[in-house]
Order: structure tokens, then sequence, then C-alpha cells
């Protein structure tokens, strides 16, 4: 009787260090947090700009853009792929020289006749932009 009961007791005690093991490891949809490792990182916005990347934001200044506000850039045709080769010059507030002009990729100030190297990518519902970088860093990469 008493091996049964020790038996059971480090049974009990299995079950509650793997579950304790599972919630520090995984999200449980309880609400229980995921461990500060496993989380992405989340950088604070400045104030007044946007995330580069995020939506509505020119890529060159990083500009928050109301609606209507467009970037102005050109894109050449595809060649088979799935992709286009674009050139990004700026918004209107880069453009017209209110904000600093600067690449995301090697973080170098752009003059005015430089721009962005870019890849679009057309999906049905939204197109996705990818920087490669401007003018001056893409050119030194090839």
């Amino acid at each position: 009787m008493g091996t049964l009961l020790q038996v059971l007791i480090m049974i009990l005690i299995g079950v509650i260090l793997l579950y304790f093991g599972f919630t520090l490891f995984f999200a449980v949809p309880g609400g229980i947090p995921m461990p500060v490792f496993r989380r992405k990182n989340r950088r604070l916005k400045p104030k007044g700009e946007s995330f580069p990347g995020a939506p509505r934001t020119c890529p060159v200044c990083s500009a928050k853009l109301e609606k209507g506000e467009r970037v102005k850039s050109s894109a050449f045709p595809s060649l088979g792929g799935y992709d286009r080769l674009m050139h990004i010059s700026g918004c209107c507030y880069c453009l017209e020289g209110d904000r600093r002009r600067v690449c995301p990729v090697c973080g170098a100030v752009l003059r005015e006749e430089e721009f962005l190297v870019a890849r679009l990518f057309e999906k049905p519902v939204r197109s996705h932009v990818h920087v490669l970088g401007c003018s001056r860093c893409k050119m030194k990469r090839l």
C-alpha cells in the first residue's frame, strides 16, 4: 500500500511539472503570456513618425502618409516572374525637402537624384514592396 501511494504521488508531481514546463515554453489560449524570449521584437513608435515598412509609410523618410498621399515610384515590367523591379523616389514631404531622405538598408542620406531600389510583389488582395537598398549601396553590391 505504501509503494502504491508513493507511485501516485510521483505521477502527480510529474504531471504538475509537465504542466508548468509546457506553460513556460508555449502560450496557452487561457491567457498565460508567452515567455519574453519567444515574443517578437516590438519597437516603440517614435512620436510623429511611423515604423519603416508599416502600411501608409514612406520607405524613404518614414513619414506617416494620410489617405490619398502617394509615394512617387516607377515599376518596371516583369520578366516572367511574380515580382517586378521598382525605383522609389519618395513622398511629397521628402521630395520637397521637409524631411531627410535616408536609405533604410545602409543609412546613407540620399541626394535629390538618388532613389531606392525595391522589388514589388503583386498579389490579388494587396501588393508588397521589399526595399533592397539605395542606388548607391545596391550598385556597390553588384
